[in-house]
């Protein structure tokens, strides 16, 4: 018999699938999902390239589309689940948007703004504290990163060494 999955387990499943709907789009694969009262109230994934839209972050489409389902800017009461960890711009919004908790998959070692490089969510200079959880799931949420970019990077190979072979012929 398996071992029962965590709340927060269980939620970041759900973000680990809007990651691999991203990932299938072409985007790079980052899930988020907001629960409210136990029930999830919103999911998103990456969009920057589909939608031509640099703010298109994951959790904050998340976020954005929370604060519309509740009819409310304040989303305190609200968790937001997000597969890796979130940027400065990503934090700042959970900060303006006075959110309860993130809970974060892998670490971002490029651009965590919850504990890797900065930690916007304890900064005593801003208005709003939150309480973050990273490492939930956190193997499987890198993986799904590693697997798009291997397959990003040996696309790339492959498209190179048909334009040598095509170049090649025309010489």
């Amino acid at each position: 018999m398996g071992a029962m999955l965590s709340d927060d387990e269980t939620y970041m499943r759900y973000a680990l699938a809007e990651a691999r709907e991203a990932a299938c789009e072409g985007e790079v694969p980052i899930g988020a999902v907001v629960v409210c009262d136990g029930q999830v109230v919103a999911r998103a994934h990456n969009r920057r390239e589909l939608d031509h839209d640099p703010s298109a972050h994951a959790e904050f489409a998340a976020m954005v589309q929370a604060s519309q389902a509740l009819e409310r800017w304040r989303l305190t009461g609200c968790t937001v689940y997000v597969t890796v960890e979130p940027c400065l711009m990503c934090a700042g919004l959970m900060v303006n948007s006075r959110i309860d908790r993130c809970v974060y998959g892998a670490p971002d070692p490029k651009g965590g703004a919850l504990g890797t490089l900065y930690d916007v969510s304890h900064d005593p200079r801003l208005n709003h504290e939150f309480v973050v959880t990273p490492g939930v799931c956190a193997d499987e949420c890198a993986e799904v990163m590693r697997e798009f970019f291997r397959a990003r990077r040996a696309a790339r190979k492959a498209q190179r060494a048909a334009f040598e072979q095509t170049a090649g012929e025309a010489d």
